[in-house]
């Protein structure tokens, strides 16, 4: 018997909505039951042969909240038996929907698995889990008395900036990059294959992001005022949008794929984590790198991730990374472009 593996089959996102854009008015659980739909049609699955849907979400309150993983399998009209979950890592929500699915079909527990996640900024923006008082707050007493701030990631980007020496031009440079990078990318039709086009309520159909600000420049950029102290490099340019949104992948293993007639695009070979100072945040990439390269040595090929730093929250977080782990020039040019 051959070992088990994990591999993707396919990845399909809607196109990512603006904030109070045209996907503001969707519920969170009928925005993810569109992308499973056309994962489904586009491989011609059977829903059924599912075994799980481990969906990736930030906010869990409101329209997210409910186990909006499972919520989605149901609004897909996809039979009851089909289980769904909904994990939260905070930013890395998603990726670690696919840690997990990966690590239930390598050890046996599915065939077939969808990993993914939504995000509806616009209904559920930043803070919500916060803004019921009777309720309480995130962290607790003990947490607060041991670093005696309220985490802030606006301010995590400040001094993430302040620690690797990032300026405010090479933060809007990377920036205004990051715009023509993904207006060619759209230009050339090359976002085409993995976007599935959103049914809106109006009865239009959405088919490509709306965050893409075409013409951005690091000029124009260094006009804005900063946004989360006074001198500060961070502002409403530079850092990640407010959009919504919702994306999967179709995960198997290669034995399952062979017998639908389907053909891998990519297999999940290594997945680390790391946790690292929560106030600075999201700087945790640049200590999992080791792990992942010694992980890969196993494999005839290097890991990619300490070269290409995951999907950044900020311009500071990718750039900051990039100087940490130090990634080849040409890994750097050649990143995968990314609204925001």
């Amino acid at each position: 018997m051959s070992a088990r593996d994990a591999v993707i089959v396919d990845a399909v996102r809607t196109p990512v909505g603006k904030r109070n854009g045209s996907l503001a008015g969707i519920h969170a659980a009928d925005l993810s039951a569109q992308v499973l739909a056309a994962l489904a049609e586009r491989n011609g699955l059977d829903p059924a042969v599912v075994d799980d849907v481990v969906w990736g979400c930030v906010q869990q309150v409101g329209q997210q909240a409910g186990d909006v993983g499972r919520m989605a399998v149901l609004a897909a009209g996809w039979p009851e038996s089909v289980p769904g979950t909904t994990v939260d890592r905070q930013c890395g929500s998603s990726q670690q929907s696919v840690h997990f699915a990966a690590a239930g079909l390598i050890a046996g527990q599915y065939d077939v698995a969808i990993a993914g996640g939504v995000e509806m900024m616009s209904a559920v923006p930043l803070g919500s889990l916060s803004r019921d008082k009777d309720l309480g707050r995130p962290g607790g007493p003990k947490v607060r008395e041991r670093y005696g701030v309220t985490f802030n990631q606006g301010i995590g980007a400040e001094m993430m900036a302040e620690k690797w020496g990032l300026s405010r031009d090479q933060l809007d440079e990377f920036s205004a990059a990051s715009h023509a990078k993904l207006a060619a990318a759209a230009d050339e039709g090359r976002l085409e294959g993995q976007i599935a086009p959103v049914d809106l309520p109006d009865g239009g159909t959405l088919t490509a992001d709306e965050g893409l600000r075409r013409g951005t420049t690091a000029e124009k950029l260094a006009g804005l005022k900063p946004a989360f102290k006074e001198g500060g490099l961070i502002h409403a340019g530079n850092s990640s949008q407010i959009s919504d949104g919702a994306a999967a992948l179709l995960m198997m293993t290669s034995d399952k794929a062979r017998e639908l007639g389907l053909t891998p695009i990519a297999r999940v070979h290594t997945a680390v984590l790391a946790g690292d100072d929560p106030v600075i945040m999201l700087s945790a990439r640049s200590p999992a790198c080791p792990w992942t390269t010694l992980a890969s040595s196993r494999s005839t090929r290097r890991s990619p991730r300490c070269r290409w730093p995951g999907w950044r929250r900020r311009a500071r977080t990718r750039t900051g990374s990039i100087q940490a782990a130090g990634p080849s020039p040409s890994a750097t040019r050649s990143a995968p472009p990314a609204p925001g």
